[in-house]
């Protein structure tokens, strides 16, 4: 089983709230440093992103992906690569949990396989690196009080 990496942030807004942002991808770009276009190919029944294609750019990483997402409820979604033109898969996943008044700790899990070859160590420290980024831009979005354009994940 692959390693992986994760880190976990505390942002002081209900659950809803910020799995609102996590499922807005047409908003990506905007609180994203590396997510410069987001485009939903495909959504279920309750209009959430099935399929979506993310054209990254990360400085000497450029990148064109389509990840495969799973909706767990109102806490968690998930989500695994389909196609990409620099890695050989992606899983990740954001767990919310309710962490006292109006406030929500949100765990990020990623596991990175790049096609290029590329030791342990430093692939853990990129997926760290990433991680670190997207909870600190997904905490400073949420508690901008931004509101999202995407589906209300409410059951």
């Amino acid at each position: 089983m692959a390693e992986h990496t994760s880190s976990s942030i505390t942002i002081e807004a209900a659950p809803a709230d910020v799995m609102g942002v996590i499922a807005d991808f047409a908003r990506y770009p905007d609180w994203t440093g590396e997510v410069k276009e987001a485009e939903v190919l495909r959504t279920d029944e309750q209009g959430r992103a099935e399929q979506v294609r993310l054209v990254m750019d990360a400085g000497a990483i450029k990148d064109d992906q389509t990840l495969a997402y799973t909706w767990t409820g109102a806490d968690e979604v998930s989500w695994t690569l389909v196609k990409s033109q620099m890695l050989r898969s992606l899983d990740g996943s954001y767990l919310l949990r309710p962490a006292g008044a109006g406030a929500t700790e949100v765990t990020y899990r990623l596991t990175v396989d790049v096609k290029i070859p590329m030791l342990g160590m430093i692939k853990r420290k990129a997926e760290k690196v990433i991680i670190d980024r997207a909870l600190a831009g997904l905490k400073k979005r949420v508690e901008s009080g931004a509101a999202p354009d995407g589906p209300s994940l409410e059951k």
